[in-house]
């Protein structure tokens, strides 16, 4: 397959901004959305085919797929700029060797990780809220993912550079079989052939795989403008690629703290609600934590589309293309945030049927929780569109201080106040307290950007 049977008709520096925003969003939408989609099928069918221990056991083990996707995300969102800029400066050879670096630092983290984190499972499991009764399910599920998070951060980190080589729509394709995949073999597994929780595991690791591999053959083409190229190994060339490797870990370290900020949000929420309301306080919870990876994916699809665009013209000192962008992408994020909080306001009671069964104790305090937690996806926009737009412009700590402020300080921080403050309904009103906490501070930041 040749190189424009691939590529797109982009041109980051020519084009009109509205078009070319446009032309990479719908396609990473589709994408974002389509693996969103996954997730929330599966905890579907997890819900209503094994039962809602199992969902509050799938959601203990959440966080491994969090460290995951924020180090693909790092290295993706950190090389992805890079390499704009590079591209932009006519650098090309740069450039491929930077997507490299990248791709060989996401698979050589997750393998010592992978590795560190199977040796002491079930003390992991037990330290991020696993009860005695969650544990055993909590094992089955982790037993059957842990193997297969490389391919979970490559499907984070390789859709940046096909998008940077001007091909969204194979980026999409990536995450659209590896998705439908998913969902066809979830339903085989848990409700024809009965495998439980193991068969939910192995349809998600066989649907990342074969998404990732798609992605990664791309790359493997000579005909591709961004390709992986052979890494020098002498003395030199080594020390060349750690620097390198360190600048794209500080470019998009702002993405592996905010993916390490659902890691903080999903431990921090199943404490306080197992305290508070017990399995089924964390069961109802876990339908939060199965949504909230959709509205991640949602905003980060429209920062990541940005990104790009931004990063190639700040390069190139095209001040007014970048600006313009930013503003595009900012309206698109708030019309987003404020059409997911109407739809999750009105059909509450509809979607915490998807995941429990109605009448029971969980299906009540999920139905109940979910319009107080959408409260703060208006906001959640706010920020994520900002910490993206830092990042693309290599204001590397503004993006840091952001992201800390969000994820580090205030989710934990109103996780501990909210509930004294407001009882049991104090949990879900966290996470909004948080995100709004947050834009005051960004008011601050960008106020003091101006003067």
């Amino acid at each position: 397959m040749s190189n424009e049977d691939l590529r797109d008709d982009i041109d980051f520096g020519n084009q009109s901004i509205p078009k070319l925003f446009k032309k990479i969003l719908i396609p990473t939408l589709w994408g974002m959305f389509s693996t969103a989609l996954f997730i929330i099928t599966d905890g579907i069918f997890v819900g209503k085919g094994v039962g809602n221990d199992a969902l509050a056991a799938v959601n203990i083990v959440a966080p491994f797929f969090s460290v995951a996707s924020s180090i693909g995300l790092m290295l993706g969102m950190g090389g992805s700029i890079l390499a704009s800029i590079h591209l932009a400066n006519k650098k090309i050879k740069t450039a491929r060797i930077v997507i490299t670096q990248a791709t060989a630092s996401v698979i050589l983290s997750l393998l010592i990780i992978t590795g560190l984190s199977l040796l002491f499972l079930d003390e992991l499991l037990i330290s991020i809220g696993a009860s005695p009764d969650l544990l055993p399910m909590a094992r089955e599920y982790a037993s059957g993912i842990m193997p297969f998070l490389i391919a979970g951060g490559l499907m984070n980190s390789i859709p940046f550079f096909i998008r940077l080589d001007g091909s969204p729509n194979y980026a999409m394709k990536c995450s659209i079989v590896g998705a439908a995949i998913n969902i066809v073999l979830d339903y085989l597994f848990i409700f024809e052939f009965e495998w439980g929780l193991l068969g939910a595991a192995i349809a998600t690791s066989i649907g990342n795989t074969l998404g990732a591999v798609m992605a990664f053959v791309y790359l493997f083409n000579r005909d591709r403008v961004l390709r992986f190229v052979k890494v020098k190994l002498s003395v030199k060339g080594v020390r060349m690629s750690l620097r390198n490797i360190w600048y794209m870990c500080r470019l998009g370290g702002a993405s592996l703290i905010g993916q390490s900020a659902v890691i903080i949000l999903i431990v921090c929420g199943n404490l306080v609600f197992v305290r508070d309301l017990g399995t089924d306080g964390v069961a109802a919870f876990s339908v939060c934590c199965y949504i909230f990876p959709l509205i991640y994916m949602i905003y980060t699809a429209v920062s990541q589309s940005a990104q790009p665009i931004i990063s190639y013209n700040y390069a190139n000192g095209s001040t007014p293309r970048v600006t313009e962008a930013f503003r595009i992408s900012f309206i698109w994020n708030i019309g987003i945030g404020a059409a997911l909080t109407l739809g999750l306001i009105i059909f509450a009671p509809q979607i915490a049927g998807l995941f429990l069964d109605k009448g029971t104790a969980t299906y009540e305090i999920a139905n109940k929780g979910l319009p107080l937690f959408s409260i703060g996806f208006i906001p959640f926009a706010i920020n994520m569109i900002s910490i993206g737009y830092f990042q693309s412009i290599e204001k590397i700590n503004k993006a840091m201080i952001v992201i800390i402020l969000r994820g580090i300080v205030f989710i934990p921080l109103f996780f501990y106040i909210m509930p004294h403050l407001l009882g049991k309904n104090g949990g879900w009103l966290a996470v909004p307290a948080a995100e709004v906490a947050t834009n005051i501070c960004l008011l601050f930041i960008y106020r003091k950007g101006r003067r």
